[in-house]
This record gives C-alpha cells, structure tokens and sequence, in this order.
C-alpha cells in the first residue's frame, strides 16, 4: 500500500472543524495533548476563517512530533506561489512534518472543470521560481479526490489522495485508481450516539450541506445510490449511516478500520456532535485507547 517517505502518520489521525471556535491557548492545549496520546497526524481544513498555512504553522509550532495535513488548503484562497512558498517555508522548519492537501473547494461560479482548474494550479506551483533557500525536505502534496480523472491527477502529481465524506466502497475503488504505491488518506465521520433516532438526527444535520451541493451528489450516485438515497437533501438512513458511524466505541472502531481494509493507509477520524467552542477531546481520548493510532505497522 502507499506511504509518503520520511513520514508516518499512523494508522489514524485526528480531522476536525472544532478548532474554527476556539481560541489558540485552547488550540495549543488540545494539540499537545492529542500528541501525549499517541496520535500522529492531526487533520484541518480551510473554512471560517483560519487561513491555512498560518493555522498549520500554529500548530507545528506548538507540537514536538505530530504531522500536521491541510485538509484541505483551498485553490481559491491563495496564489500556487503563495501556496508553494508556505508549504516550502513549513518542509523546512518543521522537518517531515507538514503535509500540504489541496482542493477545489467546493463548487465556484463560473468555474466548470475542477480538473482543469486544479492541474492549471499544480502547473503554477511548479513553474514558480523562488530566491529562498531549498526545504531540508521536500514540500509534499496531496489532492482532495473523488473521481477517476481526479484521482489520477493526485496519483501522477502528488503524494496521492485525500477523500472526505466517502464509504468503505469509495475507498476500494480510489485504491484501484491509485495502484499501489500513492498515499490514500480517507476523512470519516463519527458519533457517539447509540439512539438510531437520535443518531441519525445529529448526522443528517452535519450531512445536510453534502446532499445539496452537485459534485457530493454525483460522488454519491457513482457509489451506487440513488435519487431516493439524497431524498432532496434528507439523505436516507442507508446513505447517513455509511456516512457517519455511530454507536459505542467498539462498533466506531471496527468500522473505521474497514477503511483500512479496503485500501486506505490513513483514515482521519472526524467528531461530531459537539457544541461550537466545546472540545471533542473526551472522544479523542477513548478513541485514542481504541484505535492507537500510533506508528504505522511495518
């Protein structure tokens, strides 16, 4: 299976949104600590506000071991030679530490081709010329890929891939794209919750946003789902359930790790259900004892 020479980041990572709604003295506190645990790879994306690369030079800085992954650095919020520059600045303080993901970013107006639009951004990085000193490692990418022609792009320019709201299906077919040699890193959602009712409540409002945007949908409908799986925007118990796992910590667990049988070297764990400005850190905590998600085996 894939790996990214020079790094390890475990089996399992840390993917969240909560660090959006806290204050960095909270941030720092969290990050150190997930370290403490033994976890390896800590996950985050670019949404509300915290841009990017100063948010994982943050987060470097405050850790001693643990990889941080833009998940993922959006196309439209900087320049290639912005981002390229960042990214080199990050390989070379922070040694094999900082794993740059990269992606569309949702759907843009005017925009038609995101393969295009993101092989014309990889074109710019690689073209950007630069005075400052070379990294004393590489800069090293992914790309946030659903689709064929888009995995194949993450598998002949970068590292590999980075999916995000996706089944243990998704995951097999995204390895056969791949090959064998590309890094598959795979976000998953869970919620511990073991009410069905309650469950299902929680993760349709987290899914909600996913079942109404068109590239989601047709990720969706590839997986074999259909019209009546979206439900205008409800999404079925079938389709929330393979999306978000939920229960106790041992069925969170064994399923997660189907992710990891069916091709993925890394799956990100993403928390729900905690209050904006709270800390999942209670669940980081069991799911650290669970799933030990410590240096990868061999």
């Amino acid at each position: 299976m894939g790996a990214i020479e020079g790094m390890d980041l475990g089996r399992f990572g840390v993917w969240t949104f909560d660090f959006e709604d806290q204050p960095a003295s909270m941030m720092r506190d969290s990050v150190q600590e997930l370290e403490e645990l033994g976890w390896r790879a800590f996950w985050i994306p670019e949404r509300d506000g915290r841009e990017a690369m100063t948010h994982a030079g943050f987060l470097l800085s405050c850790t001693e071991r643990m990889t941080v992954v833009n998940g993922i650095a959006q196309i439209w919020s900087r320049g290639a030679r912005w981002t390229r520059g960042a990214a080199t600045l990050l390989a070379d303080a922070y040694l094999d530490r900082h794993l740059l993901g990269l992606g569309f970013g949702g759907e843009r107006p005017g925009v038609t081709s995101p393969l295009r639009a993101m092989g014309e951004y990889l074109d710019e990085m690689d073209a950007a010329t630069s005075a400052n000193p070379a990294p004393r490692a590489p800069m090293r990418r992914l790309l946030a890929a659903y689709g064929p022609k888009m995995l194949e792009l993450a598998r002949d320019r970068a590292e590999g891939a980075h999916t995000y709201h996706v089944t243990v299906e998704h995951t097999a077919r995204a390895r056969q794209v791949l090959g064998e040699g590309p890094f598959l890193g795979v976000e998953h959602a869970v919620l511990f919750e073991t009410d069905p009712a309650r469950a299902r409540e929680i993760a349709r409002e987290h899914l909600h946003v996913y079942f109404g945007t068109t590239y989601n949908i047709a990720k969706f409908l590839r997986l074999g789902y259909t019209e009546a799986d979206i439900d205008g925007g409800r999404g079925s118990d079938r389709l929330v359930d393979d999306l978000v796992f939920w229960g106790d910590l041992d069925t969170i667990a064994r399923r997660l790790h189907g992710h990891l049988d069916a091709g993925a070297d890394h799956v990100g764990v993403q928390v729900i259900g905690v209050e904006p400005g709270r800390s999942a850190m209670p669940q980081w905590r069991l799911l650290a004892e669970a799933l030990r998600p410590g240096p990868a085996a061999g």
